[in-house]
This record gives structure tokens, C-alpha cells and sequence, in this order.
């Protein structure tokens, strides 16, 4: 058995500061501000999220936070954000190495949800925050694809319901194949669904993403996949 830290999403009226995990607002930098740039547009990215790397699962490794981007321009559409070679999404590990592009800017774009304001037709972007109350919970270890395929519908349902959500660490509950990053021994960090959120991230048709770390903490990658 394993266990993870479910996100229950508390909107904050005032900016978040210091070394706590958060969505949106502007990243608090453990260093200096390292704000990754899209591959194919060369803008920033959209922050999402910054999580404390801390015990149980994060303790061993080199790395104290994790920010989470990824591309969301409003004028073109930029594909392979779901890839997490693609240059479209970046975990930033800090201290911690990155290969990407980066600007040390300190202000970018952010998390947001999509309103109605008065007098216009149009949904417009509204930037938001959140701080989190994180809830233990015991969930099985991860099976792969060829032991699920032997398993009994009941059983296989029972795993689903224990490792959907939205999460911190623990075992991935992937929509489609088996998709980790290249190499191996990468630890999920966080598992996002898009339609459990009370803000907008693109992850597709009901999508989810996944940010994994390195067992050094010092590398991160995000994927997603969509129904």
C-alpha cells in the first residue's frame, strides 16, 4: 500500500507567499526566478501550481519546491502541450536543473477561470489563487497495464476509485496507456484533473495531467492525457 495527499482547494483573496504548495498567483522562487518560455512562441508559459517537496514522499531528494507550468496562449493555438518533451510544459525544480528556455522574470501569466462580465458576450480570463488543505489517504500501489488486463471488472474498479483525484504524490490513475517519462524510477508528484478544479486548464476532452520528479528532486516532467 502506499499513500497520497488529496487537494481540497481553498480560494485565497491575497496573494499566497513563503514555501507552501498553492495554485496559481505568481510563483514564490526558492532561488532566483526562473520562469520557463514556450518552444514555439518563445513567450512565458502559464503558471499553475507550486508544491512543497516535503515528507513522506519528496524527503530524499535535493529539491525543496516544484513549480508547474505550461503554455496557454490566448491568440494561437500551440500544440503538444500534452507531451512532456514537447517544450509546451515544464516542471521547475528548485535547486534543481532544467533544460528549457528560461526568463528571470518575476511577474507571468497565471491560473484563471473563465467568467461572465457585465455588459459583454464573452467569457474573459480572471486571474485566481488557492491555498490547499491536504487529506491523507492509504490507495494501492500502482499495477501496470499487463496485470490490470487479468483482472475482474469489480476489482478493477475498486483500484480506479482509489486512485482518482486530485493528488500529491502516490500512485497514477492514467485515462489512456501506461505513459511515464522516459527512464525510470520517476515518483508522481501530482495528479491534476481538469474537470475537478475550480479554475480553467486546457488538458483536453475531461483531461488529466501528471507531474512526475526525479528520485534526486531535482527534475521534473508533466504530461496529460484525455478521455
Amino acid at each position: 500500500m502506499g499513500i497520497s495527499y488529496h487537494i481540497e482547494f481553498v480560494h485565497s483573496a491575497k496573494p499566497i507567499t513563503g514555501k507552501a504548495t498553492k495554485f496559481g498567483g505568481q510563483p514564490n522562487w526558492v532561488i532566483e526566478p526562473q520562469w520557463p518560455l514556450s518552444r514555439l512562441t518563445g513567450n512565458p508559459m502559464c503558471f499553475i501550481a507550486q508544491i512543497e517537496l516535503v515528507a513522506p514522499h519528496f524527503s530524499d531528494g535535493e529539491g525543496q519546491m516544484a513549480y508547474l507550468f505550461m503554455t496557454d496562449e490566448e491568440d494561437i493555438c500551440v500544440d503538444g502541450t500534452w507531451d512532456a518533451e514537447s517544450g509546451e510544459n515544464a516542471v521547475i525544480i528548485q535547486p534543481g536543473v532544467y533544460a528549457g528556455s528560461t526568463a528571470p522574470i518575476e511577474i507571468g501569466p497565471s491560473l484563471y477561470q473563465m467568467v461572465e462580465k457585465p455588459n459583454q458576450d464573452y467569457l474573459e480570463r480572471d486571474m485566481v489563487e488557492y491555498a490547499v488543505k491536504l487529506h491523507l489517504q492509504k490507495e494501492p500501489d500502482f499495477q501496470s497495464e499487463e496485470i490490470r488486463s487479468e483482472w475482474a471488472l469489480e476489482e478493477y474498479d475498486q483500484y480506479q476509485q482509489a486512485l482518482e483525484g486530485n493528488k500529491i504524490g502516490g500512485a497514477p490513475l492514467f485515462l489512456q496507456s501506461d505513459e511515464f517519462p522516459e527512464g525510470s524510477d520517476w515518483k508522481l508528484l501530482l495528479q491534476l484533473d481538469s474537470g475537478k478544479v475550480p479554475f480553467y486548464v486546457n488538458f483536453g476532452d475531461a483531461g488529466i495531467g501528471y507531474a512526475f520528479v526525479n528520485p534526486k528532486g531535482t527534475v521534473g516532467k508533466f504530461l496529460w492525457q484525455c478521455a
